[in-house]
């Protein structure tokens, strides 16, 4: 799978660590215990386009958004971790 970086373009997928559902919003820093044990703890195991955070790990050490299709893993956009990707979000 190639992981097309925002700064340093496209690299193989063994660079980058898997950071977690993009998706999903953070609770509020004073939220119930209940929503961050959710937050942290509860995972859905969807099937089709995603979005998720990585990491290039082994390059710039970036942060990037990637939208990818869980059953092809195709990678269908990327950018920066804060940013949204656009269509499809």
């Amino acid at each position: 799978m190639l992981i097309k970086c925002p700064w340093c373009g496209e690299r193989d997928a063994g660079e980058f660590s898997y950071g977690g559902d993009a998706s999903r919003p953070r609770p509020a820093e004073d939220a119930a215990e209940a929503d961050w044990l959710a937050y942290v703890y509860d995972r859905d195991n969807p099937r089709g386009p995603h979005q998720e955070f990585w990491q290039h790990s082994h390059g710039c050490r970036q942060w990037l958004r990637l939208r990818r299709d869980t059953l092809s893993h195709e990678v269908l956009a990327s950018g920066p971790a804060g940013e949204p990707l656009g269509d499809g979000e």
